[in-house]
């Protein structure tokens, strides 16, 4: 069975449902955005809401993504930072119960958060504090020891692995970006990327356009991160994605997603659901994508399997699903 690594930004989400748009303009923070903040501004946020109702999951875009793939039966590993903290116990846990192989460091600072403020449209707004996260570096790409432990590894993270799956959230690290997937890339990983939030795709358009062009074989994008990175609408930014990587797939919301490969374009549509909250969709979607692929299916129906995974994570608050939703999903599978 092919198994699939990913890396990310290991991070604790802190989920907060809020009434209105008007608290984001108090507190700042762009509608749909990921902002990156210290740890006085998340502390500030938290404090500002804390009569509101808060739920907690561990998360990360590329971890979401490895997590549903894991818990599809995927055999999976996950490379991250956490600290030596009580929400990093949680998140590798929660690793380790869906079934992943954790690749983890280990920091003597705080394990990352991203508190989430979901505003009754299901929009999400991410104010983020990196924390241990953003320890990673591309010198920590060949630990394989379980333990985290600061050793050199003789044999590869990558060994093993057929694809490779990273967030855009961390091209801000160019050096661990192109180290990770030049590794990928000599031990002959598929490698895809999710786009992070428009913001710091228009930060980093360069970077990526290069690092896409040069080592990635497919690329997820929504429809503002596809025209931050090319200027263009949807359909035309899947055509000018199309040309620098071998996948190419634009999700268009409860639109739904477009997928073109050579010279075949698929046209894919959302299932029924009542959407509560957004979180999560994207890398939901990138789960079943990747299944399918892994498993041989055509794109359309790796498509397909994308729509069924983000139709029901939003049908919950946070980007994680009950067991018995899962269940659902694995029998209808």
């Amino acid at each position: 069975m092919k198994k699939i690594l990913g890396m990310g930004n290991a991070l604790v989400d802190i989920m907060i449902p809020i009434e209105s748009d008007n608290i984001l303009d108090f507190l700042a923070l762009p509608k749909g955005s990921m902002q990156l903040v210290d740890i006085d501004r998340s502390n500030a946020v938290l404090s500002a809401l804390n009569d509101y109702q808060k739920s907690h999951s561990a998360g990360g875009s590329a971890a979401n993504t490895i997590h549903g793939l894991a818990m599809l039966g995927a055999k999976t590993g996950y490379i991250g930072v956490v600290g030596e903290d009580e929400l990093g116990g949680y998140f590798v846990r929660d690793l380790i119960k869906a079934g992943v192989d954790p690749h983890m460091i280990h920091s003597n600072q705080e394990t990352g958060r991203a508190v989430a403020l979901v505003t009754p449209d299901s929009e999400r707004t991410f104010a983020t504090f990196l924390g241990a996260a953003i320890e990673l570096t591309a010198e920590h790409l060949g630990i394989q020891n379980a333990d985290g432990k600061m050793q050199n590894a003789k044999t590869s993270i990558f060994k093993g692995y057929s694809y490779f799956h990273i967030e855009g959230y961390l091209v801000q690290n160019h050096e661990l970006i192109r180290r990770a997937v030049e590794l990928a890339q000599e031990h002959g990983l598929i490698v895809s990327i999710d786009m992070a939030s428009y913001n710091v795709v228009e930060a980093n358009k360069d970077f990526l356009l290069s690092i896409i062009t040069e080592y990635v074989d497919i690329v997820f994008a929504n429809e503002d991160e596809a025209r931050a990175l090319t200027g263009l609408e949807p359909e035309e930014a899947l055509l000018e994605l199309s040309k620098l990587a071998e996948i190419a797939v634009v999700k268009t919301g409860s639109s739904g997603s477009m997928i073109k490969s050579g010279h075949e374009i698929y046209n894919i549509g959302v299932i029924d659901v009542t959407p509560i909250d957004t979180t999560g969709a994207g890398d939901l979607y990138a789960s079943g994508f990747l299944y399918g692929l892994a498993h041989g299916k055509s794109l359309r129906e790796c498509g397909e399997l994308g729509a069924i995974l983000a139709g029901n994570v939003i049908e919950f608050m946070g980007s994680k699903m009950s067991e018995e939703r899962w269940e659902k999903i694995r029998g209808e599978m």
